[in-house]
């Protein structure tokens, strides 16, 4: 990843998504000639010169300082996914950013591989990395997804099954949502991690094969996915809401667990409940096999 180019692009995207109105800049109306602001007018927000902030968006300032970004977070109105994404690109050598190459597939812990198991009954859970790979999932996640062992290591992963799998647009309802949600999360792991090589093979990958995927990354947005609602008609099951949440492992870095939960006394609870036991863990760890490719 250039970070001089994405830097840029980055900022150039969030300037024009945001109205002079919403930013408190005055303007005597009429046509515009570019959309959202204009680059003196970010400046004049940010408190610095109209030139500084041209060669920061240009990526010809190498030693911006946290106070000018913290500036320029609050000119554009950025979330806190945002600014920190801003902060990655802008000042990719600084101290306590992590700069080892991630590994290939890590492996995960005996006691995420029970945790799953406890879950089987109550929640289709699953592990992911920050690339989205597919470390484990449980009996109930496999039935309501798709059974990630059964699939060769380079497609155990969830964006990848989301955005190139048919089964996928029949499974998620909405399926554009979920699938542009995905590619900002993809956008926001490739600013923390530039140099992971399966990363970036994916992305280039998915830009080839998924119409709509370079509108989507160009598009800029970044996002954790750490919540949300999703609607999916299961092959056997039908009609289902759920929420998910994603909790960060702190103890396993990049590594979490999503949990997918129905509305307590819903149709959805009811019809996860038929799912899980209409399907049987045929054994008690329901999870990838420990060896990976590498990196």
């Amino acid at each position: 990843m250039n970070h001089n180019s994405e830097l840029g692009d980055f900022l150039r995207s969030r300037r024009a998504r945001l109205r002079p109105e919403d930013a408190g800049v005055a303007f005597g109306g009429g046509a515009r000639r570019v959309p959202g602001l204009r680059r003196e007018e970010v400046a004049r927000l940010a408190g610095v010169s109209a030139d500084y902030y041209a060669r920061l968006e240009q990526g010809r300032h190498p030693h911006v300082s946290e106070t000018v970004l913290e500036a320029v977070a609050r000119a554009l109105c950025l979330d806190d996914t945002e600014r920190g994404y801003l902060f990655e690109l802008a000042r990719p050598g600084s101290p306590g950013r992590r700069r080892r190459r991630p590994a290939g597939v890590p492996r995960m812990r005996q006691r995420i591989h029970r945790m799953l198991d406890v879950l089987n009954d109550v929640s289709p859970a699953v592990v992911l990395n920050h690339r989205s790979d597919v470390l484990g999932a449980n009996h109930l996640a496999k039935q309501l997804i798709t059974d990630f062992d059964t699939l060769p290591y380079r497609d155990r992963n969830l964006a990848r099954f989301v955005l190139l799998h048919p089964a996928a647009r029949d499974l998620y309802m909405d399926w554009g949502q979920v699938a542009e949600s995905f590619v900002a999360s993809l956008r926001l792991a490739a600013g923390r991690h530039p140099d992971d090589r399966l990363l970036n093979e994916l992305v280039g990958e998915l830009s080839i094969k998924v119409p709509g995927f370079s509108t989507w990354w160009a598009g800029h947005r970044v996002d954790q996915c750490a919540h949300g609602t999703q609607r999916l008609d299961h092959p056997v099951v039908g009609e289902l809401t759920l929420s998910y949440e994603t909790l960060a492992l702190p103890a396993d870095p990049d590594q979490s667990i999503v949990l997918y939960t129905a509305e307590p006394g819903s149709a959805s609870a009811e019809t996860l409940r038929l799912l899980a036991s209409w399907t049987t863990p045929t054994n008690t760890l329901e999870t990838a096999p420990s060896q990976a490719p590498s990196n």
